[in-house]
């Protein structure tokens, strides 16, 4: 029996090591650089390597393919990303729930998010958060532009549809909504409903670009059969606001987020388009600058906003 505890005890170190090694990981994938992850733990180049070597050796797969450009994921180390942000949050949350008086948010708090939603979503969250923490203050841009977070001050920016950090940052997903193709009644004066994704070609759609990037849609059949939509694209627009209004405005069809068109589709105003075909989840995440130790007036506003958009998918709005 006594021989076992040696065997446990170096089973618990593996494991320590083995997080260690993932969590050099993910600074590598947020980071863009094995120089840069190194840094960010005090470690050198070669250590950080080794340790993305480790884990390739262990899982017998490679996780990244290195070129003199970038650092890109193969789908292994996709998954792998996805665990490690979780084992990474599931260790804050525990430095969170054992955290003294010197874990309570103090100071201004500056957030981007996009203009439609963050009035929809934010706040709500936002006045709570005020009132919940009288030592802290909020400066808030609502704007759908993508601006360079650390350039333009920013502690946490809040994003809709991005599916991976920017270089050197990390994301959170707090919650997926619905995407929902659709139009207004009067859209369709003249014209016929679309019955299948090829019928599209024949409509004017609305799609969202921003800085030269032009959203793309790929809506799924009932087979399963993933699809991209071919169409006349006559309005490109850098705001979903924007994009709600024309298609309120009956100039096309729009693929947005429930949260953002659900009343205006309860209410007549505008209709679903193709609604028995899947057209995907768009993920809202929280995006902040990679640190070992995040701000709790940062980490604080990020839960609440967490709980919040749970409560209000689940309809238990606060």
């Amino acid at each position: 029996m006594f021989a076992l505890v040696p065997i446990k005890m170096l089973q618990l170190a593996m494991i320590g090591s083995k997080v260690n090694d993932i969590l050099l990981f993910l600074s590598v994938v947020e980071t863009g650089s094995f120089v840069g992850a190194g840094k960010m733990f005090g470690l050198s180049r070669s250590t950080a390597g080794k340790a993305i070597a480790r884990l390739e050796e262990g899982y017998g797969a490679r996780l990244l393919n290195r070129n003199t450009r970038a650092l890109d994921l193969t789908e292994e180390g996709k998954r792998l990303y996805e665990h490690g942000q979780a084992i990474r949050e599931a260790i804050e949350a525990a430095d969170d729930s054992i955290a003294s008086d010197s874990g309570v948010p103090r100071g201004v708090l500056r957030i981007t998010a996009p203009d439609a939603l963050g009035r929809r979503l934010l706040l709500p969250t936002v006045r709570r958060y005020l009132e919940t923490w009288p030592e802290t203050q909020i400066e808030m841009a609502l704007s759908d532009r993508v601006d360079n977070i650390i350039e333009k001050g920013f502690d946490l920016a809040i994003r809709i549809g991005v599916s991976a950090p920017d270089q050197g940052f990390i994301a959170r997903t707090l919650m997926r909504d619905e995407a929902i193709l659709c139009a207004a009644p009067d859209y369709f004066d003249g014209r016929d409903r679309p019955l299948n994704i090829e019928q599209l070609t024949r409509h004017d759609l609305l799609q969202f670009a921003s800085r030269g990037e032009r959203q793309g849609w790929h809506l799924q059949e009932e087979d399963g059969t993933c699809v991209r939509a071919q169409g006349q694209v006559r309005l490109r627009l850098d705001s979903a606001e924007a994009l709600r209004a024309t298609a309120l405005d009956g100039l096309g069809i729009a693929l947005l987020p429930r949260l953002l068109v659900g009343s205006d589709i309860a209410g007549g105003r505008l209709e679903r388009v193709l609604p028995r075909l899947s057209h995907g989840q768009i993920p809202i995440l929280a995006l902040y600058p990679h640190k070992r130790l995040l701000e709790p007036r940062v980490r604080r506003f990020i839960d609440m906003l967490g709980e919040d958009l749970k409560a209000l998918r689940s309809g238990k709005a606060r």
